[in-house]
């Protein structure tokens, strides 16, 4: 029960935060009428995290954190990357102020996006690869398996009820108009991040 519990709360703990992944999720849900039509973006970012959690246990931690080559270019890509994300929820926000139907993202838009906002992310990646995979020492054989399933089923679980949460707002916004106020918060928040990220490559 410990590597589970351990799993559990740490993977919880790293992914409750408001961050870029989360706000994609939860735009997706407000922006489909049906829960399958955001299906998806949950599998992609699920499938990702689950990747990052599997490399964090195999000992990538090691290598990411022995080259500072490899974080500086992590943050490079993430503060360009946030940039653009910000831009793109401006955007569709100023489009859906101007129509009363939204069009959601098509499959391949929303596979495409899912990927970028859990692979391209270096704080999420640092998080990750530095919480999940220096806490994973602590386990081997079974317990390590335990705590490495645990981890990747909060992260699906978790996606799963941001679009439940994101659907229902949605079903309560008026004409877009909640959606669009809530895709022009995201951006801000995106912007903000990218913000934090570049004061920190500067500092380093």
């Amino acid at each position: 029960m410990e590597p589970l519990l351990h799993g559990m709360i740490l993977a919880f703990g790293l992914i409750l935060p408001l961050g870029v992944q989360n706000i994609f999720l939860f735009n997706q849900g407000a922006t489909h009428t049906r829960f399958i039509g955001a299906l998806p973006a949950i599998i992609t970012a699920s499938i990702c995290d689950s990747l990052l959690i599997y490399l964090a246990v195999a000992g990538v931690s090691v290598v990411v954190f022995t080259f500072e080559w490899v974080k500086a270019m992590l943050f490079v890509v993430g503060f360009f990357f946030l940039v653009y994300m910000g831009w793109a929820m401006w955007k569709s926000a100023d489009k859906e102020g101007n129509r009363q139907e939204q069009v959601p993202f098509s499959p391949l838009r929303q596979i495409a996006f899912a990927a970028s906002v859990s692979l391209l992310n270096p704080h999420a990646i640092l998080d990750t690869i530095g919480v999940i995979g220096t806490s994973s020492l602590a386990y081997t054989g079974e317990d390590k398996i335990i705590f490495t399933v645990a981890c990747i089923s909060v992260s699906w679980i978790w996606f799963c009820l941001l679009v439940i949460v994101g659907r229902r707002l949605g079903q309560i916004g008026h004409q877009g108009k909640l959606i669009k106020r809530v895709n022009q918060l995201s951006a801000m928040i995106i912007w903000a991040m990218a913000l934090y990220l570049g004061i920190n490559l500067i500092n380093s």
